[in-house]
C-alpha cells in the first residue's frame, strides 16, 4: 500500500484539524515503533516524526483545516474531513515531485536520459493507498475522498487503519504531530488552553476565562461546537443575571 492517510483533530472545541498522508514504497522503510498515534507517548510520537521527515524514501503531505472553515454553515465535518484527506493526497504528490527533481539534480540515475524518475511515476500512475475511514460506511468514505482529489486514485478506507496498517499508523502521527505543535502555538499565544478537547478541565477553564474577560469567544475556537456555545450562553445568562 504506497500512501496511508489519517487525520488528527476532528473533536476538540479549539483549534484547526489536520490530515497526513504518507506515502513508501514498502513498509520496511518505515521506522521501527509505528503504531495508531493514540498509543504512543508525545516524545515518542515527534522522534518519529521527525525519522519519516528526515528519511528521502518517504513522502509527506500535510492539509489544514481551520476553525473558520469547520464553523462555516455551508458545509459539515464529514465533508471537511473528505476535504482534507484529500488535500493531504494532493500535497503528498507535490512533495514527492520537489523531492524527486531535487534528488534526480544530485544523481547520475539517468544519465542517458531514459531512465524512469520516481517523480514522473507518482504523477502518471494511479495512487493506490489507504484512509482510515472517517465515516460509519468506509466505502462511502473512499468514494468521496477519490471523487473529492484532483489525482487518479485507487483509494480504499477502513476503520481502525491506523491501528492495523503501518503506513496508515505513520501518518496518525505526522498528523498529531502537526494538531499537537498547533495547539503548542495556540498556548504560546493565550497561556495554558489544555488538548482543546471538550473533556478537558483546563480547556473548559480556558474558554470560559477568556469569555469572562472579552465578552466574546477566542478567535482559535471552533464558535459552531456546542462546548463554546454553552460557554458563551452561560456567561451571557450571568450577565442578564447581574441586573
Amino acid at each position: 500500500m504506497p500512501f496511508g492517510v489519517d487525520e488528527a483533530g476532528k473533536g476538540p472545541a479549539l483549534g484547526s484539524m489536520f490530515a497526513a498522508a504518507v506515502h513508501v514504497e514498502t513498509d520496511a522503510a518505515l521506522p521501527d515503533g509505528i503504531a495508531d498515534s493514540k498509543r504512543l507517548a508525545p516524545a515518542r510520537r515527534d522522534e518519529l516524526a521527525d525519522t519519516l521527515r528526515a528519511d528521502d524514501r518517504i513522502g509527506i503531505g500535510l492539509a489544514e483545516i481551520t476553525p473558520a472553515q469547520i464553523d462555516d454553515p455551508e458545509t459539515d465535518m464529514n465533508s471537511l474531513t473528505v476535504r482534507a484527506h484529500a488535500q493531504a493526497i494532493e500535497s503528498l504528490s507535490t512533495a514527492n515531485e520537489t523531492k524527486d527533481e531535487n534528488k534526480n539534480k544530485n544523481e547520475n540515475e539517468n544519465e542517458n536520459g531514459n531512465g524512469n524518475g520516481n517523480g514522473n511515476e507518482f504523477a502518471a500512475d494511479p495512487l493506490a493507498g489507504l484512509c482510515d475511514a472517517c465515516d460509519t460506511d468506509a466505502e462511502r468514505f473512499a468514494r468521496r475522498v477519490t471523487d473529492a482529489c484532483a489525482l487518479e486514485l485507487e483509494l480504499d478506507a477502513r476503520h481502525g487503519a491506523d491501528e492495523d496498517s503501518p503506513i496508515v499508523g505513520a501518518a496518525s502521527i505526522v498528523a498529531k504531530v502537526a494538531r499537537d505543535a498547533h495547539v503548542e502555538t495556540i498556548a504560546d499565544e493565550f497561556g495554558s488552553v489544555g488538548s482543546g478537547y471538550p473533556s478537558d478541565p483546563t480547556t473548559r477553564e480556558f474558554l470560559e476565562r477568556y469569555v469572562d474577560e472579552h465578552g466574546e469567544l477566542p478567535p482559535v475556537a471552533r464558535t459552531s461546537w456546542a462546548t463554546c456555545e454553552d460557554v458563551l450562553a452561560a456567561a451571557e445568562q450571568t450577565g442578564l443575571g447581574q441586573f
